[in-house]
């Protein structure tokens, strides 16, 4: 029991910590723009992990003032990250950044049962461009021709890993008529989110940068209006692994010390 114990307490010392690494931490600016979601302007509510919990399904999101933050036409919405998002072609599908919002798949047997059916995603209209920076100086648009669109797939589930993307390559056609349990399925394990792809920064003419690493990131609503409730980095696999490697080496040095002490017993 005094194993099990410690170990708990092992994980909430480290959990915590790439909690904390993965997402936003603060908010640089915010211009809540025209056509926004009345009420929905506290934008602090973009900070942290995104709505977690069994009660978030792709088919229920986050929909409350204190987890979402609206963002119409003209405005802007610019969050510091607490650990820089890095160009890792190593990362699942080559994704580095999510975004999360509050689209969700519509219901098509028009049923709230446990075996309801998913058809197309709904979310609220909206052309939008998502900018990254060093400095919040000098900014880069990711390609809006390869960049999916803002509020689209994939829509939140709250037992999932908020750093781990979907497959990319899934459409609102692989998820029709599927379940809760089938959709899960097909996130293996994460909790959605829209990805984006630092290789895809380009300067203000157009033309591809080389940008290693950022630390902001600016979502600019160029018509309609979007929902955010969160960024995620997808953390590169070293970092995660050392936090793993060093949990793993205060639980063996633990397991060593108490057998010790019990056999002198």
């Amino acid at each position: 029991m005094n194993k099990v114990i410690f170990g708990l307490a092992l994980a909430s010392v480290f959990a915590p910590l790439i909690t904390r690494a993965q997402f936003a931490n603060a908010v640089i600016a915010y211009d809540h723009g025209t056509g926004f979601s009345a009420n929905f302007t506290n934008a602090n509510a973009a900070l942290g992990a995104p709505t977690s919990g069994s009660g978030v399904t792709p088919f229920a999101p986050p929909f409350s003032t204190s987890q979402i933050v609206s963002i119409g036409a003209g405005g802007s919405l610019t969050l510091q990250l607490s650990t820089p998002l890095v160009n890792n072609p190593a990362n699942p599908f080559g994704v580095d950044l999510l975004i999360y919002g509050n689209s969700f798949f519509v219901i098509t047997n028009g049923t709230a049962t446990a075996g309801r059916t998913s058809g197309a995603t709904f979310a609220s209209a909206a052309t939008a461009r998502v900018e990254v920076s060093a400095d919040a100086l000098t900014w880069f648009t990711l390609d809006p021709a390869r960049a999916p669109a803002l509020g689209t797939l994939f829509p939140t589930d709250g037992i999932g890993n908020p750093a781990m993307p979907v497959n990319p390559a899934l459409t609102n056609s692989d998820f029709a008529g599927l379940d809760l349990s089938g959709i899960r399925a097909l996130y293996n394990g994460s909790a959605g989110g829209v990805p984006f792809d630092l290789s895809w920064a380009q300067d203000s003419n157009g033309n591809s940068v080389d940008l290693m690493s950022a630390d902001y990131i600016r979502i600019d609503v160029l018509s309609g209006r979007t929902q955010i409730d969160a960024v995620s980095v997808v953390p590169e696999p070293s970092v995660l692994h050392l936090c793993l490697l060093g949990l793993c080496l205060l639980s063996f040095q633990y397991n060593r010390a108490w057998t010790q002490t019990n056999t002198r017993r």
